[in-house]
């Protein structure tokens, strides 16, 4: 439950206040070895929870205001379909992943998050009400643990994301929608703008933008979202949650179709210096809720909340450790490094791969699909030598058409 001396998110955004969300979750605990990529599915609640209780508290220290659930693809429909040997089911994650933020969120000043994204049906080309029935599942847990607010997040289409706004904020709690789309839209051409309207009339209190691209490319498209909603006269507030890869080299489909996608993408990674700049833009821009998702670690969360530190008067835990700007370096031993303990230096500073023969941008493997083509028909079982020798076919092809 709340703690009664919280603020709730609309009390926090209503006030002009900037709520710095968490960071991602799915690609932090595959790397530790905890989540299993591919699926992505949020297994580690139950068999780990250890491991996500400290990734939380990592992100409360970093100076993060939301815990949000680690339920992402967490539906009962995604389990059965990728992963989960252990037939966990949806509710049994999902408690637990309640359960696991709030014992953080308890901590400090943070709200709990629950979170829903889209599903294996929706892609399946199963109907609204099949649909509706996951996300409602998901969200009798989230009532039950009595949630602060709820996301709706890493949607392709808007069409599935108003359907998961509509069950949600039939709760009346706070709900807020994210698409993991760029400035040219979601994977229908539906603008930005007209996006965000859609997502407002179906009831979203915050929209925004999460993962697939990198946090310019958010801010841009967040920033569309705005003025459509303006155009349409309608208010909201906005939140951005994007990766922390650079990916100036991708479509329309984010850094899934990149060849680096998903263990080869560290040289991409943005420094703490890029998250400064992109916080700033961001709060420019007008959005108070910003986050990140995957490839956020908690120093990225703490350089968001150190930049933003004299709008929120205060400055996270552990940067005194760094010193702002990299004060800290004047103690350094070497006097060229202590040299570098300024803020005009790491601003300025285009940092190297370290790769001699890295190109520095690569060519996106998109195949043109998206719901209701034959290959995202959605099955159990793990895909076989046929299918992958098929697979590798189609993108031979792909790659002599580009």
């Amino acid at each position: 439950m709340l703690n009664s001396f919280l603020k709730g998110i609309l009390e926090r955004l209503n006030a002009g206040e900037v709520v710095i969300g968490d960071g991602g979750f799915v690609f932090a605990l595959e790397k530790r070895g905890y989540v299993k990529a591919g699926p992505w599915t949020p297994e580690a609640n139950v068999t780990h929870p250890e491991a996500v209780r400290q990734l939380h508290r990592e992100f409360l220290r970093a100076g993060a205001n939301v815990m949000q659930t680690f339920t992402f693809y967490a539906s009962d429909d995604k389990l059965e379909n990728r992963g989960n040997d252990l037939q966990l089911t949806g509710r049994q994650i999902n408690e637990a992943a309640c359960d696991i933020a709030r014992e953080v969120a308890n901590e400090g000043d943070a709200l709990v998050a629950g979170g829903v994204s889209q599903t294996p049906s929706y892609l399946s080309c199963k109907s609204e009400s099949e649909v509706k029935a996951i996300f409602k599942k998901q969200l009798d847990v989230f009532v039950q643990k009595d949630v602060d607010f709820l996301i709706a997040e890493y949607f392709e289409h808007v069409e599935e994301a108003e359907w998961a706004v509509q069950v949600l904020q039939t709760t009346g709690k706070p709900v807020a929608a994210c698409l993991c789309i760029g400035p040219e839209g979601d994977l229908n051409g539906v603008s930005p703008g007209d996006c965000a309207v859609r997502l407002v009339k179906a009831g979203a209190e915050i929209v925004g933008i999460n993962c697939h691209f990198d946090p310019m490319t958010c801010v841009k498209a967040v920033k569309l979202m705005k003025e459509g909603v303006e155009r349409a006269g309608l208010k909201a507030h906005y939140m951005v949650q994007p990766l922390a890869y650079h990916t100036p080299d991708c479509n329309c489909q984010g850094f899934i179709d990149l060849p680096e996608f998903p263990f080869a993408l560290e040289p991409r990674i943005l420094t703490r210096w890029d998250m400064h700049k992109y916080a700033r833009e961001a709060y420019n821009t007008g959005i108070r809720y910003i986050g990140g998702c995957c490839g956020f670690e908690a120093y990225h969360i703490r350089a968001l909340a150190e930049e933003l530190a004299p709008e929120r008067g205060l400055m996270p835990s552990g940067s005194e450790k760094h010193g702002m700007w990299g004060s800290g370096l004047e103690m350094h031993t070497k006097p060229w490094v202590r040299a570098r303990s300024r803020r005009e230096y790491w601003e300025k500073l285009q940092p190297a791969s370290g790769r001699p023969s890295c190109a520095s941008l690569s060519v996106p493997d998109g195949w043109g699909v998206t719901k209701g083509h034959a290959d995202l028909i959605q099955h159990k079982e793990a895909t076989s030598v046929h299918e992958i020798q098929q697979l590798l076919e189609i993108q031979k092809k792909a790659k002599v058409s580009t």
